[in-house]
């Protein structure tokens, strides 16, 4: 009753906010809606990290950094069935997949984002996370900050475009605040969520992201997240090293990508969600166990690359006498490497939340501490481990995401590491083109693309994907049985339809073909004729459409049969109704214009 109570208060406030802003312009609403999700966003993002530092510090914080962490086994099982049974039973709804949710949402709900996404991915994340799921928690976050974004703008009543930039707001202002990096929120929501803004669009974005860090800012300090004093000067002597780095960072966000889809399918076959927490939490435990970096986010390690420290990633486990030994240190660094995308994969699969954009940092990070520690070791090159781990996350980042703006902005605030602008791009870029090359989509559209849900900039493929079928089909059109007649029709179906065209069905409501009233002009006067089956006059549909079969499909069939309507099945080829082109075209023109008015 009380959360009841709580949510109308809520509720009864943003109405109040709804009448107040009447009196202001349009584009005034935007801004001062900018500054409130803005608000809101960087605070849930300030309470999700509180929380994730308090049950992630009181699970390990004690732990000896000499002894073995034999807690480690048990942790992230703990974490992956709190995390589940609170979705199950509480949410009792999917918050995994965070930024391709968000994508999913704008393609498929008019950029409507369920309310309790609005805390729910926060809980779920610092659950998962905070016991050890190797994930990270952008996702989740990114995620949060769309739901706000996305709630206000519904109670607000906002348009399709306003609203979507509304979600844009939220997420943009949720990236920033958890990075500190501004900048980075305004380029991701372009890169990421493929959205063609003016720059009345822009503003607003900025205004979201600017108000997020500042609270951040007076909430957690003015520090950037990582603090790099060991950069040393760039020289061109360096510029194979870091070629070699961006070559390396390509091939391995192709080995990312596919080994992370593949571990899912995997987990997915166990029938079971004791089954998966059992598998995945065990499996999950023992990788942790046995390469400590891998609890968590990772983020922790990134400070001791920063200070030109690998021998940190010994701390807690098994191997902590062989710190010092270069070929174990070479050959735990890799293995931690290839080892962080398997349990990343597992984590979520078997239930946990949380997201890919932390990992494929982690897995960048230590591709350049792991090049510039063996070109030193080895070669006797002395180029900086923090320089090239900064460099490696950008280009892993830019191949996982196909966004290598974003890369490249997010590790220069994040690091205050401008002098390394120039590694940075080239790494990014390169990374960026051999894996586009290996891999078109990215990790957030791979699977929406096959499903034709992603929105590009592309005007008219983003209305072919917005458009819904489902909400077109005409359902009134008269259909008749396999088994009626000619005079069947005549008596019991023309006199009541003004259509042409009639569905014939059989007795499980499946589609057997369609009836044209032409057909059957001929005959109709003639009383002989009136015994004649309907199956005498039937021909086959030119095409079928499939109930959520996409519009871009939907208008290709129209286009290839010449047909002016064409009837719409379900998946066991049972009759739902009749879907016109000159309804479709109507709806799509509809579509267009309230996706583009400002």
């Amino acid at each position: 009753m009380a959360h009841t109570q709580r949510m109308t208060r809520t509720e009864r406030l943003l109405l109040w906010l709804n009448v107040q802003t009447r009196r202001i312009s349009g584009r005034q609403l935007t801004f001062v809606l900018a500054i409130i999700v803005g608000l809101v966003s960087g605070g849930v993002t300030c309470i999700f990290e509180w929380l994730l530092g308090l049950i992630k510090g009181g699970l390990t914080s004690w732990f000896p950094k000499e002894e073995v962490g034999w807690l480690y086994l048990l942790y992230p099982m703990v974490g992956i069935i709190l995390a589940s049974l609170f979705v199950r039973h509480i949410v009792k709804d999917d918050i995994s997949e965070g930024v391709t949710k968000v994508l999913k949402a704008m393609s498929t709900s008019s950029s409507e984002i369920k309310p309790h996404n609005c805390y729910s991915s926060v809980v779920g994340g610092a659950l998962t996370i905070g016991f050890g799921g190797s994930v990270g928690p952008e996702a989740p976050i990114v995620l949060t900050g769309a739901a706000i974004g996305s709630n206000i703008g519904r109670i607000m009543k906002l348009n399709y475009r306003n609203l979507t930039l509304m979600l844009a707001c939220g997420v943009a202002a949720a990236l920033s605040a958890i990075f500190k990096a501004p900048i980075t929120g305004v380029i991701f929501v372009m890169e990421i969520l493929l959205l063609d803004m003016s720059m009345t669009a822009i503003i607003p974005l900025i205004i979201s992201s600017v108000t997020a860090v500042t609270l951040t800012f007076f909430v957690r300090g003015f520090e950037p997240m990582l603090s790099a004093s060991t950069i040393g000067d760039l020289s061109f002597a360096h510029i194979p090293f870091y070629l070699l780095l961006a070559v390396l960072c390509g091939l391995m966000c192709y080995y990312f990508m596919n080994v992370n889809f593949r571990v899912k399918s995997l987990i997915d076959r166990l029938s079971r969600q004791w089954q998966r927490w059992v598998v995945g939490g065990l499996a999950l435990g023992v990788m942790i166990l046995l390469f400590p970096p891998l609890y968590g986010e990772g983020y922790g390690i990134f400070h001791h690359f920063m200070k030109g420290d690998v021998e940190a990633v010994f701390d807690n486990s098994g191997f902590y006498d062989y710190r010092n030994n270069e070929w174990v240190i070479v050959g735990y660094l890799m293995a931690i490497m290839f080892v962080k995308v398997v349990a990343m994969a597992v984590t979520n699969a078997s239930g946990g939340v949380g997201g890919t954009f932390a990992p494929s940092l982690f897995v960048g990070a230590f591709m350049g501490a792991i090049v510039a520690y063996v070109s030193n070791t080895w070669f006797g090159t002395d180029l900086s481990i923090a320089a090239f781990s900064l460099v490696g996350m950008a280009g892993l980042m830019s191949g996982v995401m196909k966004a290598p703006l974003t890369a490249v902005f997010l590790i220069a605030e994040i690091s205050s590491a401008y002098q390394l602008f120039v590694p940075l791009m080239l790494v990014s870029c390169v990374a960026y083109v051999i894996n586009r090359y290996l891999e078109p989509d990215s990790i957030y559209t791979k699977t929406l693309r096959k499903k034709g849900q992603l929105l590009t900039h592309d005007k008219d493929q983003a209305v072919s994907v917005v458009l819904s079928i489902h909400s077109l089909i005409e359902t009134n059109i008269q259909s008749v049985g396999e088994y009626d007649t000619l005079g069947d029709m005549v008596v019991r179906v023309i006199p009541h339809t003004t259509r042409n065209i009639f569905p014939v069905l059989n007795s499980e409501g499946k589609l057997l073909g369609v009836v044209e009233f032409d057909r059957l002009r001929k005959d109709m006067f003639d009383q002989s004729k009136y015994p004649n089956s309907v199956q005498r006059y039937m021909i086959t549909a030119p095409d079928k459409i499939y109930d959520g079969e996409s519009a871009s499909s939907v208008l290709e069939k129209f286009e290839t049969t010449g047909a002016w309507n064409l009837p719409v099945v379900d998946s066991s080829d049972r009759y739902l109704g009749f879907v016109s082109k000159s309804r479709i075209l109507t709806a799509y023109r509809e579509k267009l214009k309230e996706m583009t008015q400002e």
